[in-house]
């Protein structure tokens, strides 16, 4: 019989439990009218999406109020950036560093043309503190937009000392919080965040933004009920959001003691094969992402032939406008781009499983080399 498949690719997309899939089902049940008119059926549906709003605010330490859902994680950032930015008037500058999501730079590129000023990142990931600086205190910067954990190669990045200098400067820190919120703790200082509900194991199609209470924006958008969410959200995958973040935080520590343990298995496993850089900051990392270089060879092949042996894993960049297009991540870090394999694992994934990939992953690399040398 042939084995069962095994998915290594859960960064971004994570299996939905059969808890979520439950509150998926509560929702279609009970929150198919529309929230925004009076009947029962519409106000039974409003307060399913009030508490999907409440729970993760909770789970954020902040208010209600303070948390709005949008349609899609694209739309959230590029709704949070233009409103952050447009309260900054007289100011036309951008900070990001190199290896954010290709979302965020190019929506920092849309807004200030010529005037997005790009950090750079050290060989683990880590944005250069000093041009944080420099960035800062600039008289014309608008805002500065991090990640608080990198889609590809994991790395967390030190937010302490970013806002040690944006909080002085007066400067509004918007953090990218889509790769780690359910995984990690949540980050403690900043100025308006983004969360992915599909990194957490709910189904894809929805955005969560928070914002600080002193938090200022503005709309450049036509007027709407719903700045955040015109046309208004899926109050089921609202209701199954908020379940699926609530499940990973109830075992998150432990998990990711377990998934840090995994991942430390599988870099010892991956440095005994020849010709294997691995990428990322081996320590202050999240614990569920590993990316993996290959000198001289294509992460497509690699993909395609992991794929025919049941094991799903991914290649390229994990935010890029089209498969297996090459990491600027990778690129900014100075490491090897094409031959790259990342692995994303979510609480299904067994130390078993883990063995299964050590122990298929030579053979195929093996097999790519000769066909490339063919």
């Amino acid at each position: 019989m042939p084995a069962q498949r095994l998915f290594l690719d859960a960064g971004g997309r994570a299996p939905v439990t059969p808890r979520t899939a439950d509150a998926l089902r509560a929702g279609l049940a009970d929150g198919w009218a529309d929230p925004a008119r009076l009947t029962a059926e519409s106000r039974r549906a409003r307060a399913l999406v009030d508490g999907a709003r409440e729970a993760i605010a909770e789970a954020w330490g902040v208010h209600r109020d303070n948390v709005h859902l949008a349609s899609s994680v694209p739309f959230a950032v590029e709704r949070l950036l233009t409103g952050v930015f447009t309260a900054r008037r007289g100011r036309d500058r951008i900070g990001v560093s190199t290896i954010e999501r290709d979302l965020v730079l190019d929506t920092a590129d849309f807004l200030a043309p010529g005037a997005v000023d790009r950090y750079p990142v050290d060989a683990d990931g880590h944005v250069d503190i000093d041009a944080v600086r420099q960035g800062a205190t600039h008289p014309g910067t608008a805002l500065i937009a991090l990640q608080h954990g990198n889609h590809e190669i994991g790395t967390l990045q030190r937010l302490d000392a970013v806002a040690d200098i944006t909080e002085p400067a007066g400067v509004p820190l918007v953090v990218d919080a889509t790769a780690t919120i359910g995984h990690v703790p949540a980050p403690e200082r900043w100025d308006a965040l983004i969360a992915d509900p599909a990194d957490w194991g709910a189904p894809a199609g929805l955005g969560v933004i928070a914002l600080g209470p002193r938090t200022r924006w503005l709309p450049h958008w036509p007027e709407g009920s719903d700045p955040w969410a015109p046309g208004g959200v899926s109050v089921p995958l609202a209701l199954a959001a908020a379940v699926a973040l609530q499940e990973m935080l109830e075992g998150m520590e432990a998990e990711a003691r377990r998934q840090h343990a995994l991942v430390d298995r599988m870099r010892a496993g991956l440095a005994r094969v020849e010709g294997v850089h691995l990428v990322g900051d081996a320590v202050e990392r999240l614990p569920h992402l590993l990316t993996a270089a290959f000198l001289y060879l294509d992460g497509e092949p690699l993909v395609t032939r992991l794929d025919r042996e049941g094991i799903a894993v991914g290649s390229g960049s994990a935010c890029g406008k089209a498969a297996f297009e090459p990491s600027h991540v990778l690129a900014a870090m100075g490491a090897l781009t094409h031959g790259n394999l990342r692995i994303g694992l979510h609480p299904g994934v067994t130390e078993a499983d883990v063995d299964r990939f050590l122990a298929v992953l030579p053979r195929v690399v093996e097999q790519v080399r000769q066909s490339m040398t063919a």
